[in-house]
């Protein structure tokens, strides 16, 4: 059985909690998106513990309250925009430009991979940039892996994230709906590409960012961590160069963090303020051999 879960927990999840959020917003229950979100939460910890990648990423190291600190925060900013939107879109959209005849799941997809290019690029610039990389230091600081802590973000670094990503389809004028469904579905993405379940993904590897993939993007060996920096697909590190996957390395408890900052600081008010602080650096660790496989 627990070889069946490793092979269909991925696309399972993604597509039944995003399918499940299109089909209440097509019967008009749009407020049932929360109530999937919090079910999408609830089924990733409960897989965590019965199909751990790593057993020790299951174990709280003080972190736990900062995590959910962080994630009522940048979810709340999440919802604030969403109230904005309305007016945002009537103000600044160009009229008759978005699809609003095509079907939900459509105008969604559409919405995914305009967004997914937003937020690939600004992450992107984010390890290219000193004043960024400070903000989103924050989120590489994490010593393990688990669902939750995919919503573990700086908010200006959230804020910056989000404006990339929906910036353009603000533009474009898409429905509130449509971009509900969209907060739904990058919540549910950020659990999968953080979680802690032993998942297969074969060929789907190359094309969604899932946990498997998004694990060496968080390697504590400098820019050997500067790979796979899609939210939702691998197309863009294809574009970009800079998709990486090891079939000789597997990614293990010790080899996460910020390897130039082991002494990162833990607590939710300290990382606030870290960005605006002046950084003591040390010596990065080497780069184990079979990653250079």
């Amino acid at each position: 059985m627990k070889q069946v879960m490793a092979w269909v927990y991925a696309p399972l999840f993604w597509a039944g909690f995003i399918g499940g959020g299109v089909w209440l917003v097509s019967i008009g229950v749009a407020q049932g998106l929360v109530v999937v979100f919090a079910a999408a939460i609830g089924v990733s910890f409960i897989a965590e513990l019965w199909l751990p990648y790593e057993r020790q990423w299951n174990r709280n190291r003080g972190d736990r309250r900062r995590d959910i600190l962080h994630a009522l925060v940048n979810e709340s900013l999440n919802a604030l925009g969403l109230l904005a939107l309305p007016g945002l879109t009537a103000l600044l959209a160009v009229e008759g430009i978005w699809p609003r005849s095509w079907s939900l799941c459509a105008q969604l997809l559409l919405a995914i991979i305009i967004a997914d290019a937003g937020i690939t690029l600004m992450h992107y610039a984010s390890h290219r940039i000193a004043a960024l990389w400070r903000l989103h230091a924050v989120h590489h600081s994490v010593q393990r892996l688990y669902g939750f802590n995919g919503l573990m973000k700086h908010p200006l670094h959230q804020m910056l994230e989000a404006t990339a990503g929906l910036l353009p389809l603000i533009l474009l004028g898409i429905p509130l709906d449509v971009a509900m469904l969209l907060a739904l579905a990058i919540a549910v993405q950020l659990l999968l590409q953080h979680s802690n379940v032993d998942m297969r993904l074969g060929p789907l590897r190359w094309v969604f960012a899932w946990a498997p993939v998004h694990r060496f993007h968080h390697m504590k060996y400098g820019r050997a961590g500067d790979v796979n920096f899609g939210l939702f697909f691998n197309l863009w590190d294809w574009l970009l160069g800079t998709a990486f996957y090891s079939t000789y390395y597997r990614m293990a408890d010790g080899d996460l963090g910020i390897g130039s900052r082991p002494d990162f600081p833990v607590e939710y008010v300290e990382q606030l303020r870290d960005p605006f602080l002046t950084a003591r650096l040390s010596k990065e660790p080497a780069v184990p051999a079979q990653l250079l496989r």
